[in-house]
């Protein structure tokens, strides 16, 4: 399950972290948990934990009724600090370094967004960190919120090029129908395409909803999510102590297989899909150091035009001849500022810099 994968994201619901009767962390799971992650040194985690509701219900005494808007925001606000400070100590027992960070759904929707988002989190990574994300309750409102963090944990996948995600969940996998209601369900354990019959199989979104908010449909909504970005989807029940060493050693789960591997599906999602808002003419060196997998440096920019902000896709050409796009680190006016100058430059002619890059190799993709 974790031999191959490099970068792997893990989603822990509300369900199976806070203990239904008493609204309280269950710590022996947590626990569990940390010592599993251990195990998984060599990888690039991310954990999309729910919870910060749940928990904060019980510290401002909100338990037994159904709450408004504001008492979710609130019950967040009071719940997230119990919530990362249970990861930093279980972790940190195990000399794992905690990040807290807080997306909305604007935060992966939005490309200017989403780019320092995923620059944060790349950081995060590189230092050897592991990122726990959880959605901005405290700001969100209906209109933006994703109401559970399946959907979440998938964009965050899509957002780092992840391998698998992974939905530790209330329930073993996809079945043919809810075998809590229908004793002739069949497992399903490998889910090559998602067609319509499927997706038919959600049912209706929270069908299973308790101390969490999602069910099987947002479950196949992620798996859209991430199969398109490149990135295998895996449900399995996690509410046992030690479920992700289960199953790492072949528990019973359900795995939606990606399409293509997440660079090469980004570089589709780069190359293919996005509409380029501007252009760059770059010299002969810079276009020789991109196709030698190098980034995009000021230095070999020529010229700039278009109307395009930090996070737009533009297209890149030498000699006439478009040879890239990518995602810009900068907006018209900084790029048409910093357009033939050293990377060591760009802070003092702008007084910041967001990078030595105005087009990272990551975020660019060769015609």
């Amino acid at each position: 399950m974790f031999s191959t994968a490099q970068t792997i994201v893990i989603k822990i619901g509300s369900a199976i972290l806070v203990d239904k009767a008493t609204q309280s962390l269950r710590d022996d799971w947590l626990a569990a948990l940390a010592a599993d992650l251990a195990e998984l040194k060599d990888k690039r985690i991310v954990l999309v934990s729910s919870g910060a509701i749940a928990l904060g219900r019980q510290r401002l005494k909100l338990s037994g009724r159904a709450l408004t808007l504001p008492e979710k925001q609130a019950c967040a606000a009071a719940g997230q600090s119990s919530l990362t400070r249970a990861y930093d100590d279980a972790l940190g027992r195990h000399n794992l370094l905690t990040a807290q960070a807080l997306l909305t759904l604007n935060d992966t929707e939005n490309r200017r967004r989403w780019l320092n988002a995923r620059s944060t989190l790349d950081t995060l990574l590189g230092l050897g960190a592991v990122p726990i994300i959880n959605e901005n309750d405290t700001v969100a409102t209906d209109e933006i919120r994703y109401g559970d963090n399946d959907r979440l944990a998938a964009r965050t996948a899509q957002m780092i090029g992840a391998d698998v995600l992974i939905l530790l969940s209330d329930i073993d996998g996809l079945y043919t129908a809810d075998p809590r209601k229908n004793s002739t369900a069949k497992h399903i354990p490998i889910i090559e395409n998602l067609t319509q019959d499927i997706l038919a199989m959600g049912g209706a979104p929270n069908a299973a909803a308790g101390v969490g908010t999602g069910g099987m449909a947002t479950k196949l909504a992620a798996a859209q999510i991430a199969t398109q970005a490149g990135c295998d989807m895996v449900i399995c029940d996690g509410r046992s102590v030690g479920a992700l060493a289960a199953l790492g050693n072949g528990a019973k789960h359900s795995r939606f297989k990606a399409r293509n591997n997440p660079r090469k599906a980004r570089a589709q999602w780069i190359g293919g899909t996005l509409k380029p808002s501007g252009v760059l003419h770059i010299d002969s060196g810079a276009a020789k150091a991109l196709e030698n997998g190098s980034s995009l440096l000021p230095a070999g920019v020529a010229s700039v035009s278009g109307q395009f902000e930090k996070g737009d896709a533009v297209a890149v050409f030498a000699n006439g001849v478009e040879i890239a796009r990518g995602l810009i680190a900068y907006d018209l006016h900084e790029a048409d500022q910093i357009k033939g100058l050293k990377s060591g430059e760009i802070a003092a002619k702008l007084g910041y810099d967001n990078g030595a890059a105005i087009i990272h190799r990551d975020n660019l993709v060769m015609l």
